[in-house]
């Protein structure tokens, strides 16, 4: 099994992190934040990902601290998992649909970070979570995890279906990056005889 831990303790933050990338979207997540508790759970399930995550951190501050470190910990898993990537399929794209909404989000694990964030967000706040820390959020995991991630609204007026969406739609493009190229399954020691 393609699997990590992460810990991180810092001033801000302390977290502990488990990821398995062959799992079947079982979360238990405690963030300190609410939404992004379920934005995270929606991203694992999406993407058949099994996370455990407990984050403890400054949140009588804000939620920043704890949002960019819960992203650059769970690319930090990401790229543990991936070892070597052999053999992966490395791109990843998925166009998803959320109401009024609509997302491409689309992934290259190529080893070198750019985050392409087109995401116009009509509310600054969804319950007490700024969210312009999304961006935030996926900067983190992008320089962690290298490789290009664009994430892009097409259409969409409500933030809690619009960031929904990407959350989710990340979730699948990741999958689908990080899955075993058929023409290379060999190539993957974890998945011999799975596909």
């Amino acid at each position: 099994m393609r699997t990590a831990a992460i810990k991180r303790d810092t001033r801000e933050t302390q977290i502990q992190l488990t990821l398995n990338l062959d799992g079947t979207g079982r979360s238990d997540l405690s963030t300190g934040a609410g939404f992004l508790d379920h934005m995270l759970e929606l991203f694992a399930r999406h993407g058949d990902f099994d996370l455990n995550l407990v984050c403890h951190g400054d949140t009588q501050v804000d939620f920043h601290h704890s949002v960019e470190d819960i992203g650059i910990c769970l690319g930090q898993a990401f790229t543990a998992a991936l070892g070597d990537k052999r053999g992966i399929s490395r791109y990843g794209q998925f166009l998803l649909p959320m109401d009024e909404t609509l997302v491409l989000c689309a992934v290259d694990l190529s080893g070198r970070a750019c985050l392409g964030w087109a995401v116009d967000l009509p509310a600054g706040k969804v319950g007490d979570f700024d969210t312009e820390l999304a961006q935030e959020f996926w900067l983190g995991f992008v320089r962690n995890c290298p490789g290009s991630i664009h994430i892009r609204k097409i259409t969409g007026e409500n933030t809690h279906h619009i960031l929904e969406a990407v959350f989710k739609g990340m979730g699948r493009a990741l999958k689908m990056a990080a899955a075993p190229d058929e023409r290379h399954r060999d190539e993957i020691p974890s998945t011999k005889g799975v596909l």
